[in-house]
């Protein structure tokens, strides 16, 4: 596929915290984008309402687990980015049913809807929470896929179903695994966001959860600038690729360089409702990024200091902390 530039673009779940970072990028890069949103009755657009683009996105709200909002959804669009789930594992473990209806028949519904309306590249939206904890590092896309969250398990469906339609309908399918993104705007639910909010509000006992497991952080901009590569490499189709940086940290050596960076004397509490049952913990993500790199030549652009470092910066405007409640656990 040529260029991202003047294809009509659908980006479901862009209120969330990649989705709205992956409109942006579409829009600044000449796509003409079409923005799912949740469905509320307050019309808020999430973190959409205050982006310096939204003059240039349509913005539509709805709901994947509708079938048929999602035929409308996809007509005379080229190319869909499907971002649209449920996420948070410690909620996956109250809410189970609600993963399956959103994550795998949201994705079902999209991907009948592309095909149906003939779009020429479907990017589903992985993550390596399916992988589950390591048994060989780095992880390239062979490892095998372990369920350990009913999140996890949800994701694996949702990717077997899209790939089903490559193989069935040739759907033309490519199926985007990034390992941990953080950056502005998200969740405090995450390990980032968690440690940077608390101690921006000005706490000096840092609420986590297991200090041991490891993760491969990706900045925001990366993880959408990889995606963004995939959706327009043709050798791509049909794959199944990790975004990641090829870096692991603890989370303890990651509370210890926020708190550097952040000049803090703040000290960790663990607390144990913040851990996750023994055998759903993942404990080591390490991302072999090497068919990235293969199939469309992307390398990632920041380092994981860079993105804490922008990150923290976004986190410490008032107005910004301000819409997050530091004081409650939120699952």
């Amino acid at each position: 596929m040529s260029g991202i530039a003047n294809k009509r673009v659908l980006v479901t779940g862009a209120d969330g915290f990649i989705g709205s970072h992956l409109a942006e990028m579409l829009v600044e890069r000449g796509a003409k984008v079409r923005a799912l949103c949740l469905y509320n009755s307050f019309n808020n657009w999430g973190w959409l309402e205050k982006s310096d683009k939204l003059a240039h996105m349509e913005i539509v709200t709805g709901d994947v687990r509708d079938p048929h909002f999602c035929r409308k959804l996809c007509a005379d669009i080229d190319v869909v980015f499907h971002l649209a789930a449920l996420i948070a594992i410690p909620y996956s473990y109250v809410a189970p049913d609600a993963y399956v209806d959103t994550n795998v028949r949201g994705t079902l519904n999209i991907c009948q809807a592309a095909l149906d309306a003939g779009c020429s590249r479907v990017l589903q939206t992985s993550t390596s929470e399916v992988y589950g904890t390591a048994l060989t590092v780095p992880i390239a896309e062979t490892h095998p896929l372990q369920p350990q969250s009913p999140y996890s398990a949800s994701k694996i469906g949702a990717d077997a179903i899209a790939k089903s339609f490559f193989n069935t309908f040739n759907l033309p399918l490519v199926t985007a695994r990034p390992f941990n993104t953080f950056g502005p705007r998200q969740s405090a639910r995450a390990v980032i966001p968690n440690i940077i909010s608390q101690i921006a509000a000005g706490k000096k006992d840092i609420a986590l959860g297991d200090l041991r497991p490891t993760r491969d952080f990706n900045y925001v901009l990366d993880t959408c600038a990889a995606m963004i590569a995939l959706a327009e490499c043709d050798a791509a189709i049909g794959e199944e690729v990790n975004i990641g940086t090829n870096v692991e940290i603890s989370i303890g050596e990651l509370f210890e360089t926020i708190r550097s960076i952040m000049n803090s004397d703040a000290a960790i509490v663990t607390e144990e409702q913040r851990k996750r049952p023994e055998k759903s913990e993942v404990m080591r993500l390490l991302c072999d990024s090497t068919k990235l790199r293969t199939l469309c030549g992307y390398k990632h652009q920041y380092s994981l200091r860079d993105g804490l470092e922008q990150t923290v910066k976004w986190f410490t405007n008032p107005a910004n902390l301000a819409n997050y409640k530091t004081s409650i656990y939120n699952i």
